[in-house]
């Protein structure tokens, strides 16, 4: 393959290898080959349909991009640093294949609008993968939430334990943060979804190009509407990086849950074998690896978010080398995005989940206190002074060791004459949980309701 530089006529000496060396891209761009022969392709197309090309150019080139990218595939592409990009590389190679002909294909474009339209295009089928793979994972979630939707455990605030829950419902939870985040996907696809190409360098070209014609061909909803802009947009890289770090936010907080209660301390899951680790010291050790380390990886994208936005805070119009830099925090990101997403769509449904743990767990810490309170106020007291009676009551059972449905009945009307023998009703989980039943709360009849209006919001998405 040809190493001579496409811009060399301008330039009376060689490019310093050092420079060559930290200049060059295509140790990592050239994951955008399918794209960049993509984009080509449509462009060659369109050159031959406005008449700049024959027909008979037209098919040459499109045959020698298309045998280009089975070499690439195979394995037997010679990649050179020396020709800087994916682009060059690849245009080097077609003039090699056919000859002088595949100069032409760059006619009307440059660089700066080819790789704008390589990095949406792959962005577009990077987000949908992870819209594919966030659905499977919700699918998962609901799999769990259905078969735990009557299991109760105790719900937190400031990690302490605040009022009985089910498993099911927190579950969902997930859910919903996870739909979000589709939402978030999808929105942003809308923006990836315009076609550069056209812009060439910055102002367009002088050639009579047809870009509805290119963006049809290429799946865009429609052209860039300014060439200036078109070339040094990143904003639909930062926002595909800002929605997937959301989405590894929520993982994050997801696997520290995951994390806690497969500890000694918590006892509320057990993970699956085949996703942790053990010590190499300690023979008892059962390490939650998977859900740590996708705690970590999350400040991986974290990072690579801000790396994009110091990447373009400071950069005139239009394009800069600086945009070089783009593409490694974009490929790192869907590469930690689509796999945590993976390994967890295995490893949810595949966990034990340990019903009397759970059941013991939600009856402590005095976690039916509000519905205590909630009886008060039936019984027609005031809510505050309900809050002031159920927090003495709270005070006897602090003081003599006890829960608050291993009271007696006559200390309890000691504190209240409006408490009757049906309060142990609205003492115990499951009566605190089944008197939650209203659209979003934690009833199991309302768990197993929100299911099935999940189940039909998967479906619809799909």
């Amino acid at each position: 393959m040809t190493k001579e530089k496409p811009w060399g006529g301008r330039f009376t000496e060689p490019t310093d290898a050092g420079v060559e060396a930290f200049t060059a891209s295509v140790g990592f761009d050239r994951r955008l080959y399918r794209q960049d022969i993509a984009g080509s392709i449509a462009h060659a197309r369109m050159l031959a349909h406005v008449g700049v090309l024959t027909e008979a150019e037209r098919d040459a080139i499109v045959n020698g991009l298309k045998e280009i990218e089975i070499e690439i595939e195979a394995g037997g592409f010679a990649w050179s640093a020396a020709l800087e990009d994916v682009h060059m590389n690849i245009e080097a190679r077609l003039t090699d294949r056919i000859g002088d002909l595949g100069k032409k294909l760059h006619t009307a474009r440059s660089r700066n609008d080819q790789v704008a339209t390589d990095l949406r295009l792959y962005l577009r089928e990077g987000i949908d993968a992870a819209d594919a793979a966030v659905e499977r994972l919700q699918e998962a979630i609901v799999e769990v939430a259905e078969r735990e939707a009557g299991t109760l455990m105790p719900g937190f605030t400031h990690l302490q334990i605040a009022q009985p829950v089910t498993f099911g419902h927190h579950l969902l939870a997930w859910f919903e943060m996870l739909a979000r985040d589709r939402e978030r996907l999808r929105d942003c696809r809308r923006r990836v979804n315009i076609m550069p190409l056209g812009a060439a360098a910055l102002a367009g070209t002088s050639f009579p190009i047809d870009r509805d014609y290119t963006a049809k061909l290429l799946g865009f909803d429609a052209p860039a509407e300014n060439s200036l802009d078109a070339v040094s947009d990143r904003d639909f890289a930062i926002e595909f990086v800002s929605a997937a770090a959301l989405v590894m936010l929520h993982l994050s907080r997801m696997a520290e849950e995951l994390i806690l209660w497969s500890s000694s301390q918590f006892d509320f899951i057990e993970l699956p074998d085949a996703f942790c680790t053990g010590s190499s010291i300690m023979p008892q050790k059962k390490n939650p690896d998977v859900p740590e380390l996708v705690r970590g990886k999350s400040a991986r994208v974290f990072g690579s978010l801000m790396a994009l936005l110091a990447l373009m805070k400071a950069q005139p119009l239009a394009y800069n080398k600086d945009n070089q830099e783009d593409k490694e925090p974009v490929f790192d990101t869907l590469d930690t995005l689509l796999g945590s997403l993976r390994v967890y769509a295995e490893m949810i449904p595949a966990m034990q989940v340990k019903r009397e743990n759970l059941r013991r767990a939600a009856a402590l810490g005095f976690s039916t206190a509000t519905d205590l309170a909630d009886y008060l106020v039936r019984k027609g007291i005031a809510f505050r002074d309900a809050h002031e009676i159920v927090g003495r009551v709270v005070r006897l059972a602090l003081d003599s060791g006890r829960d608050l449905p291993e009271l007696d009945l006559d200390e309890l009307q000691g504190l209240s004459a409006a408490i009757g023998p049906e309060v142990f009703d609205v003492l115990t989980p499951e009566g605190s949980v089944k008197a939650r039943n209203h659209l979003g709360g934690t009833a199991p009849a309302q768990v197993r309701a929100a299911i099935r209006r999940a189940r039909k919001r998967l479906a619809k998405k799909s």
